[in-house]
C-alpha cells in the first residue's frame, strides 16, 4: 500500500528558501497519464518562458510595421529596445512582490494549492484594499480589451485568407470558437497551446521578413515618418503595449512548480521576441513605407500565397483566462473541482469580449489606445509605485524576502529606476500617448463608424449591370451608385425608356 501511494502523483509542500513551493513527485503510472502530463500539465521554467514569449508579442506583431510607418525607422527600433527593457524591469518587480506576498501569507499557514494568486490579491496583501481596487480595475479592463484585440486580430487575419466573408462575420465565428477557452483550467494547462503559439508567432515573423525582402520595395516607396506628433506618439504607445503583456505575470508564476526561478524568464522571453519583432517590422516598413499608414495589419500588403495563409494563427486565451479567475472568485466558483461547472460559469465573460470586438474593430489604433490608457498604469506605473511603497520602511527593506542585487545599486538604485519609470510612462506613455491615441481612435470612429462591417478592407468592386438592362438600354447614371455598398436603384421603380 505504501508503494502504491508513492507511485501516485502527490502534490506536497516543500519549504525551500523563503516560501512554500508546489512540487510534483512520483512518475506517471500509465500511458494515458504520461500523455496528459506531456500535453496538459506544464509547470516548468520552459512552460513559463513559452507562455511569456507567446503572450508578449502575439497579435501586436502584425501592427509593428504600422507603428514604424508612424515613428520612422530609427525611432521604431529605439522604442522597441527601450520598452523591451522597461517591460522586463517591471515584470521583475511584479515577481518580487509576488514572492513577498506569498511568503508572508504562507507564514500565516495560508494554502494556495487550490487557489490561483492574482495581481490584485498581491496588492491587497501588501498595500491594502485601496490598492487592490486600483489593481483590479486597471488589470481587468486591460485584460478585457486585450482579449478584444486578440479576437479582432483573429478575424482580421483570417479575412486575408478567405475574403468571402467580411471581418465582422469572421469575428462572430471566432468569438464562438474562442469561447472554448473556458475549458482550460489555468495557465498550468497551457503547455501545448503556448508552445504552438510561439512556433506560429516565430513562423509569422520570419515569413513577414522574408516575404518583404523577396517582394522588394514598391514603386515610388516613401518613408516620410515621423510626419505628425499624433502619429508619432500613437506608434510609440503601440510599442509600449507590445512589451506590456505581463498583466498575466502573476498567474504564469503561480502555475510554475518553482516560481522563484521566474526572475530572468521574462527578460529572456523579451530578448527572443526582439529577434522576431525587429527584423519583421524593419523589413515590411522598408518594402512598403507609407502605404502602411492605411494598412494597420501587415498581411493586407504582403502578397497572397500559401505561406502567408499559414501565418494567421494567433493564440487566444492568455488575456481572458485571468478574467475567468476574477469572475469565478466573484461568484464563489473558483475552488470548484468540476471543470464543466467552472466552464459554464465562465461563459458570461466571453459575451462582452465578443460584443466589444464587433463595436471597435480598429485593429492597430485600438492597440495604441489600450497601451496609453491601461497598459501604462497596469504594467508600468502601478508595479513601480507598489514596489516603492511596499519597501518604503527600513524594516520592510531589511526583512525583504529578496534583496536587490549589488549591480543595480541596492535599494537606492531600485528606487531611482522605479521613479524614472513612473515619470516617463506617465508623461510620455499616458500623457502624450493618451492624447495621440485617442485622437487617432476618434478619427477611426469618424471615418469608419462603430460596428463597421469590414475595417480597412479593399473597396467592393462595382457590380455588373442588372440583367433587366439590355443592349439597347443605357446603363444607370453614375450617381445611382451610393455609399460603400454600391446599391443600384431599383429598375422596377424607375424603368429605363425604350
Amino acid at each position: 500500500m505504501a508503494m502504491a501511494m508513492a507511485s501516485d502523483k502527490v502534490v506536497e509542500t516543500v519549504i525551500v528558501g523563503s516560501y512554500v513551493e508546489m512540487e510534483t513527485e512520483g512518475k506517471p503510472k500509465n500511458m494515458k497519464t504520461r500523455l496528459s502530463k506531456f500535453f496538459w500539465h506544464g509547470g516548468s521554467v520552459y512552460d513559463a518562458w513559452f507562455s511569456c514569449a507567446s503572450n508578449q508579442v502575439a497579435q501586436v506583431l502584425l501592427t509593428l510595421p504600422y507603428s514604424f510607418s508612424q515613428l520612422g525607422m530609427l525611432s521604431g527600433i529605439l522604442f522597441q529596445l527601450f520598452y523591451g527593457l522597461m517591460g522586463s524591469w517591471t515584470a521583475y518587480l511584479i515577481s518580487v512582490l509576488y514572492v513577498e506576498y506569498r511568503t508572508r501569507k504562507e507564514r500565516e499557514k495560508v494554502d494556495f494549492r487550490n487557489h490561483v494568486i492574482q495581481w490584485f490579491e498581491v496588492l491587497d496583501g501588501l498595500l491594502g484594499k485601496h490598492w487592490r481596487n486600483v489593481g483590479l480595475a486597471f488589470n481587468c479592463t486591460f485584460l478585457l480589451f486585450g482579449s478584444v484585440i486578440q479576437l479582432i486580430a483573429c478575424a482580421s487575419n483570417i479575412y486575408y485568407v478567405n475574403d468571402n466573408l467580411d471581418k465582422r462575420t469572421w469575428t462572430y465565428i471566432f468569438g464562438a470558437c474562442c469561447a472554448t477557452t473556458v475549458f482550460i483550467p489555468s495557465f498550468h494547462n497551457y503547455r501545448i497551446w503556448s508552445f504552438l503559439g510561439l512556433i506560429m508567432t516565430t513562423y509569422t515573423a520570419w515569413y513577414m521578413t522574408v516575404a518583404s525582402l523577396l517582394h522588394g520595395q514598391v514603386e515610388g516607396v516613401k518613408h516620410s515618418g515621423p510626419a505628425k506628433l499624433v502619429l508619432y506618439f500613437t506608434g510609440a504607445t503601440n510599442i509600449l503595449y507590445t512589451f506590456g503583456g505581463h498583466a498575466v505575470t502573476v498567474e504564469i508564476m503561480h502555475a510554475m512548480w518553482k516560481p522563484q526561478k521566474f526572475k530572468a524568464i521574462y527578460l529572456l522571453a523579451t530578448l527572443y521576441v526582439l529577434t522576431l519583432t525587429l527584423p519583421s517590422a524593419v523589413a515590411v516598413y522598408w518594402a512598403f513605407g507609407d502605404m502602411l499608414l492605411n494598412h494597420s495589419n501587415a498581411f493586407a500588403l504582403l502578397p497572397r500565397s500559401p505561406f502567408r495563409d499559414m501565418a494567421v494563427f494567433i493564440t487566444f486565451g492568455f488575456a481572458c483566462t485571468p478574467l475567468y479567475f476574477v469572475w469565478e472568485k466573484a461568484i464563489g466558483m473558483h475552488e470548484c473541482k468540476s471543470l464543466c461547472k467552472r466552464a459554464a460559469a465562465r461563459l458570461p465573460v466571453v459575451v462582452p469580449i465578443w460584443f466589444l470586438a464587433i463595436i471597435f474593430p480598429f485593429f492597430g489604433p485600438i492597440n495604441s489606445a489600450v497601451g496609453s490608457l491601461l497598459v501604462s498604469f497596469t504594467v508600468y506605473i502601478v508595479p513601480a509605485l507598489a514596489h516603492i511603497l511596499t519597501f518604503r520602511s527600513a524594516t520592510a527593506r531589511e526583512n525583504a524576502v529578496e534583496q536587490p542585487p549589488k549591480f543595480m545599486g541596492r535599494w537606492a538604485g531600485i528606487y531611482s529606476i522605479n521613479v524614472f519609470v513612473v515619470v516617463w510612462v506617465f508623461v510620455v506613455g499616458f500623457g502624450f500617448g493618451g492624447w495621440a491615441s485617442m485622437t487617432n481612435f476618434i478619427h477611426q470612429i469618424d471615418t469608419f463608424g462603430l460596428f463597421t462591417k469590414c475595417y480597412q478592407c479593399p473597396p467592393s468592386p462595382i457590380p455588373p449591370p442588372h440583367p433587366f438592362y439590355n443592349s439597347t438600354a443605357p446603363p444607370p447614371p453614375p450617381n445611382s451608385f451610393h455609399n460603400n455598398h454600391h446599391h443600384i436603384h431599383s429598375p422596377i421603380s424607375s424603368p429605363p425608356h425604350p
